[in-house]
């Protein structure tokens, strides 16, 4: 879709991995694999995050109106919404037993950074040895071009992921007392909410009229692809 729409291979790149992966956190990610020059990636969050909104307002009433359960939903937002921020708080507005398994849907999805990333990186060094010239420059906010460096599986690491998974398991062998459950909910009621403020906050409108509407169109026609492809396969497997 990105070629047919003519838009540039980083540019298309990003805004894929943002839309099949973790929005940002992906785009981070794969940025320091290809190379990505700042204007692009700059126009991939804002286009990620745009549908994060969409998706916070649109995806409950989507629920509510197909009448699914909270299972179905919690699949249904851990697959077709962005960024994990917004799955929470897209999962949360439909009710706990969906949030809950809607992140663990998310997680699972996002640990595809790590291949996608290491594919890449073999990619682009498949192009290198065929063309026989440098990487293309990235550049690099503050410092000008720099060149592509070698990618480092550390980096690819989603630290949110392994956050979850060791509060998961403090939780589970009851060494957070039930008197703070209370506490902590509301605690992450409202960090949900911080969160999605700052998704609003770095939305950049006037990134998308100085770029033009062809990289908004794909990345709306990649959500809907996503929300419809995982809509079709809950119907198809008897999970609504």
């Amino acid at each position: 879709l990105g070629r047919w729409l003519g838009i540039v291979r980083d540019l298309r790149t990003l805004i894929g991995v943002g839309t099949g992966i973790c929005g940002a956190s992906a785009i981070a990610a794969v940025t320091s694999v290809i190379g990505a020059v700042s204007v692009d990636v700059a126009y991939a969050i804002s286009t990620i995050f745009l549908f994060n909104i969409a998706a916070v307002l649109a995806f409950p009433f989507i629920g509510h109106l197909l009448g699914m359960s909270q299972h179905a939903f919690g699949l249904f937002a851990g697959t077709a919404v962005n960024d994990m921020s917004s799955v929470v708080a897209t999962a949360t507005t439909y009710g706990n037993t969906a949030a809950n398994f809607a992140v663990v849907v998310k997680l699972v999805r996002t640990l595809m950074i790590i291949p996608i990333c290491l594919g890449l990186a073999a990619w682009a060094g498949h192009r290198l040895k065929q063309t026989g010239n440098s990487f293309p420059v990235g550049e690099v906010a503050g410092t000008g071009p720099a060149p592509r460096a070698r990618v480092n599986v550390f980096r690819l690491v989603p630290w949110f992921l392994i956050g979850f998974l060791l509060i998961a398991a403090i939780n589970t062998l009851g060494l957070i007392p039930a008197a703070a459950h209370t506490g902590l909910s509301t605690l992450s009621v409202f960090l949900i909410t911080v969160a999605l403020s700052a998704i609003g906050l770095s939305t950049d409108l006037g990134g998308f009229r100085r770029a033009g509407t062809k990289p908004l169109l794909l990345g709306a026609l990649l959500w809907i692809i996503v929300t419809l492809t995982s809509l079709g396969l809950q119907y198809a497997t008897g999970l609504n």
